[in-house]
Order: C-alpha cells, then structure tokens, then sequence
C-alpha cells in the first residue's frame, strides 16, 4: 500500500495533505541544512567542494534568480521568493512521485489547481498594488485617442467593449492551463514510471524513471516561468 495513502486510511486526512506536507518539510529541511552552513566559519564564501546540497540548491536559486530579473524586471527581489517556494515545493513534490510507495502532491488536482491560483492571486495582486486602479486598463486594450482637458490627459480606449472580455477570459485562462498542464503531465510520468515497474522490476524502470526527473525538474521550471511571466506582464504599465 502506499504509505501516504496508508496514513490516510489510519488518520482519515486526505493522502495529498500528507505528502503536501512532506514535501514542505524537505523544503524546510533544506532550508535549515543550508543556512547552517551558511551561518559556519566562511560558509557563505567558500562553496563545498563536489557535488553537494547546497551547490545544487545555489544553483537552482541563481538560474531562477537570472529568469526572474529578466521577466519581471528591477522589482524581481520583491517578487522572487514567491517564485522560489513555487519552484521548489513542486520540483519536491514531483521527484516524491517518482518514488515507490511514495505518491507526490501534484499528482493530485486539488495541488495542482491550489498552487495554479494562488499564482493568478498573486500576479492580479501585484497589478493592482503596483499601477492601482490604472491597472484596470490592462483589460480594457490599447489606447487609440488622448482627450486633453486642461492640465489633464485622459486615453480613451475605444475598444474596450471588445477587449474587455477576451482579456478577461485570457486571464482566467492561465489558471486552467497552469493547473492541467502540471497535473496532466505529472500523471502520465507517474504512470507509466508505475506500470514499468510493475513489468520489468530492473533496468528499464530506472530508464523512465530518469526521464522523469528530466519531466519532474521540467514541470517546476515552466510553472514558475510562466508565473513570472504573469508577474512581468501585471508590472507593466497598460498602453
């Protein structure tokens, strides 16, 4: 029986509560065995020699650190640990998938669609926090005409009625395709990494099984690119 599922059946909380907590406490863990060796004698200025923790989680955070100042622009700091919680909790979630008896909290739609959200909360809220009520303008398309009244210069976008839908729905698109997209993708790796080790306990499991970390490391990476992409978008001022 998988273990997560296990636990649900002895404690009756939903298996995905489990691993959802499992895979923030890898994270945390990481975390603490990080920063301890960070906080030791020139810890933060010497790198371990070989292939170590902290060098893959330097490295991780510095590729994501480059994509997010070149998506989301000079604000990127203020934005960036969102990105990196997202990155990691999904990227620990999907390598969980890939262990026997283990079940990762991607492989179910309540994460998948929990975490496509929040992203869209987060990307509106930056909008709005950034640009105000001007923010509005972003659905509302380009502006074909500058109306001076006094002091004061209104751009009248015309087109509204016709924009204002279609940016509405194309907003509320990201949701639908950040969640299935992970979701589906996350499946279908778990499944077929599953049934090859049902038939063949050797070698060729271990196959698949590398392609899926390839996917698992993948998944994470598109998530949280497109997130800051929507992030970088809701920082721009409208047209």
């Amino acid at each position: 029986m998988n273990v997560f599922h296990g636990l649900e059946h002895a404690t009756h909380i939903p298996w995905v509560i489990w691993s959802s907590l499992f895979a923030g406490g890898l994270l945390l863990l990481s975390g603490v065995m990080i920063r301890s060796k960070l906080a030791a004698a020139n810890g933060g200025i010497i790198p371990d020699e070989g292939f170590t923790l902290r060098n893959v989680i330097e490295l991780l955070v510095e590729m994501l650190a480059g994509l997010a100042e070149d998506n989301m622009g000079p604000n990127w700091r203020k934005y960036f640990p969102f990105i990196g919680t997202l990155f990691l909790f999904i990227l620990f979630s999907n390598l969980l998938g890939l262990i026997p008896t283990l079940d990762g909290a991607t492989s179910s739609a309540g994460t998948t669609w929990a975490w496509a959200i929040i992203s869209f909360v987060i990307h509106q809220y930056v909008g709005i926090k950034e640009h105000g009520w001007s923010y509005v303008n972003h659905f509302l398309g380009p502006s074909l005409y500058d109306l001076k009244l006094g002091e004061k210069t209104y751009h009248l976008r015309l087109m509204a009625p016709l924009y204002a839908p279609i940016e509405l729905l194309s907003h509320l698109s990201r949701v639908f395709t950040l969640a299935v997209r992970l979701l589906a993708n996350m499946f279908a790796d778990h499944t077929v990494v599953a049934v090859w080790l049902g038939l063949v306990p050797v070698v060729v499991p271990a196959i698949f099984m590398g392609l899926g970390v390839l996917v698992a490391f993948l998944q994470a990476y598109v998530f949280a690119m497109l997130s800051m992409i929507y992030i970088g978008l809701a920082l721009e001022e409208a047209h």
